[in-house]
């Protein structure tokens, strides 16, 4: 077996970007961002870099040109399941994502708009978008003004923190 040259640098550890999304005075919209805020506390690899996106879409799709092999969106997704169950989506692929225009109301910028504005910037600039684009989301009991989150999307909290945690290790040593 042969040791690499004293020279050559070692291999970069995939870079995955994991970004909260919501708006926390709408209830249960604020899981993203609750999700994230537990999840800083969590030992995760140095490739690994957490962004509190809250309502700000178009931000979140400009920071995706900086080259990041992995998007991990924290988001509310209404399913139709109980509320506070989980789902971890797979967007990778564009057509998943929904390829209609992007609409540029920064207040208004679901992941799906993110993503497609992402598609619209990286044709413009020549930029690569993320190799895996992953959503876990939660099913909702209340989008309400109010802050703080219902109690099953509370309790769900915990296992988003464990799954993102699981997700993000093994993502770093692909």
């Amino acid at each position: 077996m042969n040791a690499p040259a004293p020279d050559s640098p070692a291999p970069a550890s995939a870079r995955t970007l994991v970004a909260g999304v919501g708006n926390v005075f709408l209830g249960d919209d604020g899981f993203g961002v609750e999700t994230l805020r537990l999840l800083a506390r969590e030992q995760l690899p140095a490739s690994v870099e957490l962004s509190d996106v809250g309502v700000r879409g178009v931000h979140l799709a400009y920071e995706l040109l900086d080259g990041w092999d992995t998007l991990v969106l924290l988001d509310v997704t209404a399913r139709g399941g109980d509320p506070g169950t989980l789902y971890l989506i797979d967007a990778s692929a564009a057509e998943d994502r929904g390829t209609g225009p992007a609409p540029l109301d920064g207040h208004r910028m679901t992941p799906d708009a993110v993503l497609a504005l992402l598609d619209t910037l990286c044709a413009g600039t020549g930029a690569t978008p993320p190799r895996r684009i992953l959503l876990v989301g939660c099913e909702p009991a209340c989008l309400d003004e109010g802050i703080g989150l219902s109690p099953p999307v509370a309790a769900a909290v915990p296992e988003a923190v464990r799954m993102v945690t699981e997700l993000v290790r093994q993502e770093a040593v692909v």
